[in-house]
């Protein structure tokens, strides 16, 4: 029975093969090729469509948010330098990515940092001390064979887009696709009072003027949201430029009341801490025209000062969220590189000042936040400069890189924050004077020979000067190869 049944089945089967089954074979696969042609058109008709993705149906290169605040030292939450701060938008951005906790500044002063970090290279390199006009900037670097960090990106297809403090002012005059300039430190207020009678200094501070709206940084804000709300077919270079808190502190009264001012505390303060450095060190670094300590506690205006610092950080850091809320709403969300930082950083009270402009650490420490997409969220305890942003986002974005910055692409630490790292910071100041920043010391040498030495795992105050210490000389000489020629 089963061989009968057999023969019967092979007979229909063939029969079938025969007529309907091979007259349909032909049909169906014109029709699945057809089907898989219209499925490529619709695809590549969406990608022209969107600007976040390729006619391939790929993800572009990543656009880059580029935040610079001024002035900002380690005091916001996620960077743990004060218990008191409230930074919630840079805290939240900081959840999002990789917090550099050790970073530096190549120059504690506005301009020159400014520079290096824009250009890759150090400011001994570009051979200068001292605020450039942007224009001066671009054109040194263009003796040196090489291109800002925007205008690289611009010859590699991106759209580059400025507003606020970038360079020492703004951007060079027609090197970005978009600009919204840079407005003034004080519209809209002026000199209100006077709380430091040094000819000359900025240190100022006041609850003013009235309203957010009447202040640059609010309207730097509002102009980045607008392009974020707008369509780019191409990856955009955007770089928003923030001047708070940077002095006079002048911010509407409600960041003030965001701290009661008795739970405020003062950072370590050592009367005698200048004993042990040279002439020198006190000449070019402890100015005349900024407070002193003494000053303030005499006055009882220490926590006066902190308390208009810590209100102005708090202004910016609202800024910041209206930016990053934008982004986060926008096209771009899922593709977007996000950079904040700050130019260096500032003394409240150490080392008897309140001031930027010192080789000490807290004048060159600074915040720095890296996320977006295929970045870690972690913590990098690392020494790692500012310098380092140039060849990190030109790695990140897939471009060739610039063989004339002097910094090291920070993506090893981006993809595993305990990767080795053997590179220290180097800062420059005026008079041929630098700083060595390691994990673990800080070696200065300043252009009449005078030598500083701390140990930051035992004395992160720098209050004590080991660079007179014969057992120390060794580790001295080994820094000191680090000082450019």
């Amino acid at each position: 029975m089963h061989s009968i049944y057999t023969i019967i089945k092979k007979s229909i089967m063939n029969h079938f093969r025969k007529t309907y089954i091979y007259q349909l074979i032909p049909i169906v696969l014109l029709s699945l090729l057809l089907t898989n042609c219209n499925l490529k058109q619709v695809s590549k008709n969406n990608a022209e469509d969107d600007p976040i993705t390729d006619s391939a149906n790929t993800p572009k290169q990543p656009n880059v948010l580029f935040i610079v605040v001024d002035d900002l030292n380690d005091f916001p939450g996620f960077m743990n330098g004060n218990t008191v701060a409230k930074t919630p938008h840079m805290d939240r951005l900081a959840n999002q990515g990789m917090v550099f906790t050790n970073a530096h500044a190549q120059f504690p002063l506005c301009g020159p940092s400014r520079a290096s970090f824009m250009s890759g290279m150090l400011p001994s390199t570009l051979n200068y001390a001292g605020h450039m006009r942007d224009s001066e900037v671009q054109e040194r670097v263009t003796d040196l064979d090489s291109k800002l960090l925007h205008t690289y990106f611009a010859e590699h297809g991106y759209k580059t887009m400025a507003v606020g403090k970038i360079l020492h002012n703004h951007i060079p005059k027609g090197s970005v696709d978009a600009s919204g300039g840079r407005l003034p430190f004080n519209e809209g207020t002026g000199r209100l009072r006077k709380n430091w009678d040094v000819k000359g200094t900025q240190t100022d501070w006041a609850m003013a003027p009235e309203q957010d709206e009447e202040l640059a940084d609010f309207k730097s804000a509002s102009w980045a949201i607008e392009q974020l709300q707008s369509e780019h077919k191409d990856p955009f270079f955007m770089m928003v430029g923030f001047l708070r808190p940077h002095v006079p502190w002048y911010v509407p009264k409600k960041w003030f009341d965001l701290y009661d001012k008795e739970e405020i505390t003062t950072p370590p303060f050592y009367k005698n801490d200048l004993d042990d450095v040279s002439e020198t060190a006190k000449r070019i670094s402890v100015l005349p025209q900024y407070p002193k300590t003494d000053w303030a506690i005499e006055n009882n205006q220490w926590k006066n000062i902190l308390h208009a610092y810590l209100a102005s950080t708090s202004f910016v850091d609202h800024q910041v969220g209206r930016v990053l809320n934008a982004l986060e709403d926008s096209a771009y969300k899922e593709n977007t590189i996000i950079v904040l930082l700050s130019d260096h950083g500032y003394h409240l009270g150490e080392k008897n000042t309140f001031q930027k402009e010192t080789l000490w650490e807290r004048s060159s420490h600074t915040p720095l936040i890296i996320a977006g997409p295929k970045i870690e969220k972690d913590r990098c305890e690392k020494v790692v400069s500012l310098l380092d942003i140039y060849p990190t986002l030109t790695d990140l974005c897939e471009l060739p890189a610039n063989k004339k910055v002097e910094g090291h692409t920070l993506l090893p630490l981006l993809k595993n924050p305990e990767d080795e790292w053997k590179w220290p910071s180097i800062i420059g100041y005026k008079e041929n004077s630098f700083a060595i920043q390691t994990e673990r010391y800080r070696y200065l040498r300043y252009n009449d020979g005078s030598e500083e030495l701390y140990d930051h795992k035992t004395d992160s105050n720098e209050w004590y000067n080991l660079a007179n210490k014969p057992a120390m000389n060794a580790i001295k000489n080994e820094l000191a190869k680090h000082l450019p020629n």
